[in-house]
């Protein structure tokens, strides 16, 4: 009897499981872009909860990809092509995700123009930045050293499905995120002056 209320007492008292939840925490998803509290917060009200899976992210093409169309010769037919820089969805709900991508572009104007600028909301950060509840973009200018040539990357979020568009919270949220991946690849990338800002960008002076 002494040695059956022995075991008991050291596996725990009842076996319950003391197990990690499954999946990715913000501090540890796509490189650790979204560590930063304000990130990190805007990551978890996205997804709706705090453990995300990985889908399809792939940062280093994505950065090479980059550093490519930096020495490449650029021509009216060059198209760099997009690369899913980061890919999450909630570790719960599979239909909740969003994706970030990057690319080198060519000339501006890089601003959402007349049409777009009553749908989005226009941030301070980069060269432009502007996002509707569902899509945004922020784009800043990177130089790389020689034989490299000054660049603009464009970094792009697709947010969940189903965000009706006058959630203007929501337009904060993906912009922060998607500045925070730019503000990565910036730093990876070595670039100088971007002009990104820290944490959650404020609105741009109209």
């Amino acid at each position: 009897m002494a040695v059956a209320v022995l075991l008991t007492g050291c596996s725990g008292g009842g076996g319950e499981s003391m197990a990690e939840p499954e999946g990715l925490t913000a501090a540890k998803a796509c490189n650790g872009f979204a560590e930063d509290a304000p990130v990190s917060a805007a990551l978890k009200a996205v997804l709706g909860g705090d453990r995300f899976d990985d889908n399809l992210s792939k940062p280093e093409r994505a950065l090479e990809r980059l550093r490519e169309d930096a020495v490449a010769e650029w021509a009216d037919s060059y198209q760099p092509q997009p690369v899913t820089y980061c890919g999450l969805q909630s570790a719960e709900e599979v239909s909740r995700n969003l994706k970030i991508e990057v690319n080198a572009v060519g000339k501006g104007p890089y601003g959402p123009g007349p049409k777009l600028a009553k749908d989005v909301t226009s941030y301070a950060s980069g060269l432009a930045a502007f996002t509707s509840s569902g899509l945004g973009y922020v784009y800043f200018s990177c130089r790389l050293k020689a034989p490299a040539h000054e660049i603009v990357v464009e970094t792009t979020i697709w947010g969940p499905a189903g965000v009706p568009d006058t959630d203007l919270g929501q337009r904060t949220r993906l912009i922060t995120l998607a500045n925070a991946a730019a503000r990565q690849v910036a730093d990876e990338l070595g670039c100088g002056d971007t002009g990104l800002v820290d944490g959650v960008p404020g609105k741009a002076r109209s």
